[in-house]
């Protein structure tokens, strides 16, 4: 910014981050070309253009109708190469739009030096390398943040001992020489991000001196009780969701609550059965009859076996949910449940449908109403959840499976 003024000519500077679409970076280009010719002058026809680019010609035209009789206009864009949906060609026209326009000097601010990125041999560069370890802590020393000067000194009340400013800027230091090592030699390189990351960390390195624990210069202490925080990447990611606090870490978490109406954990606790169960099997699983009314027309009963399996089988819950016709479903929803169902089936098909909204049980295919019985479905949560809502209406799950 400084070299900009220090140079007697026009100037603007488009940041890409502030850009969504290759669009809203052409259009947000033009506009602030305008805003710095108002500056020094914009004559009335320009001003009055609308500024609409929907491509690179279009923008390179009302580049040109905007220029026009101007002796020189310096135009920047900061983080080119991260601007989001742009095309492969965009940083090449972008880079060769001064071949059209003789008064134009364009200046890329690129994060990361990739080879061939313009397209164009012997594009002139200055390489600004990373600042070193040394160069970076002199950098955070100049701004030491005070030991009381955080919130969680806020939560002390009694401050006897007050450090001096000799003891903030000597543990300020030492403590960004350790997050340097730790986290900011392999993460974050640019001096903002490790400045953010240690006014992160600072306030949790420090409470055991805000507490009265420990003292200013007792570093040793300090990084073997707070070594988790050099251990952990959370500081480096930005987010908008609150992270836990730390005394919840290690405590187990509390049992997910399953809101789910009475039938329709019924139903989906059938559908799970149907997806996990072969049909073959409905009989002996799931029919309410005796043991001595089921027997076989040849002697022996329904559960008795012939012959063994040859081959050693994989248990279908570790294959997947399997399809199942609507009518099966029904009928292991009225085998499992305790009493029988009042209501009729033009109820039942509105929880399916309520089922399937919240995306619990889908269909197997594409096409047909979720309303109609015809057609495939499967089931859409695991055996955690499952098992989670059986409990619920204290239904023994596991004992109506094969395997």
């Amino acid at each position: 910014m400084a070299v900009l003024n220090a140079i007697d000519a026009p100037s603007a500077i488009v940041r890409s981050q502030e850009c969504i679409t290759t669009r809203h970076l052409l259009e947000r280009t033009v506009t602030v070309v305008k805003e710095a010719l108002v500056a020094h002058g914009l004559p009335e026809e320009a001003n009055g253009l609308d500024g609409r680019c929907e491509s690179i010609s279009a923008f390179v035209v009302e580049l040109q109708r905007i220029l026009k009789g101007r002796e020189k206009f310096i135009l920047v864009f900061d983080g080119i190469d991260r601007q989001r949906e742009a095309a492969p060609t965009l940083l090449p026209a972008i880079a060769r739009i001064g071949e059209i326009l003789p008064n134009l000097t364009t200046i890329l601010i690129t994060t990361v030096l990739q080879p061939h990125l313009l397209h164009h041999p012997g594009i002139p560069h200055i390489h600004f390398p990373p600042y070193t370890r040394t160069e970076t802590l002199s950098i955070l020393s100049g701004t030491p943040l005070s030991l009381y000067s955080s919130p969680a000194s806020s939560q002390s009340p009694d401050t006897t001992m007050a450090a001096s400013d000799d003891d903030s800027e000597w543990l300020w230091a030492r403590f960004t020489a350790a997050v340097w090592d730790s986290l900011g030699q392999p993460a974050a390189r640019a001096v903002p991000k490790i400045r953010d990351v240690c006014a992160r960390l600072w306030p949790p390195f420090i409470k055991p001196i805000v507490d009265g624990h420990y003292g200013a210069r007792e570093f040793s202490k300090l990084l073997v009780k707070n070594r988790s925080l050099f251990q952990s990447e959370d500081a480096l990611i930005d987010s908008i969701i609150p992270t836990k606090p730390s005394s919840t870490i290690g405590k187990p978490n509390k049992q997910f609550s399953y809101a789910l109406p009475y039938y329709p954990t019924y139903l989906l606790i059938s559908a799970y059965l149907a997806s996990h169960n072969p049909s073959k099997h409905d009989i002996t699983l799931f029919s309410k009859t005796s043991l001595s009314k089921r027997r076989k027309r040849g002697g022996g009963t329904a559960l008795t076996s012939q012959r063994a399996s040859k081959h050693r089988k994989i248990s279908r819950r570790l294959l997947g949910p399997q399809p199942f016709a609507i009518e099966r479903l029904f009928a292991i929803f009225h085998a499992i449940l305790s009493h029988p169902y009042a209501a009729g089936g033009a109820d039942m098909m509105c929880q399916v449908a309520t089922l399937v909204g919240l995306r619990l049980i889908v269909k197997a295919g594409s096409g047909g109403d979720v309303l109609e019985g015809g057609g495939k479905w499967r089931v859409n949560v695991g055996w955690e959840f499952v098992r989670g809502v059986a409990r619920g209406v204290s239904f023994d799950v596991e004992n109506f499976f094969t395997e």
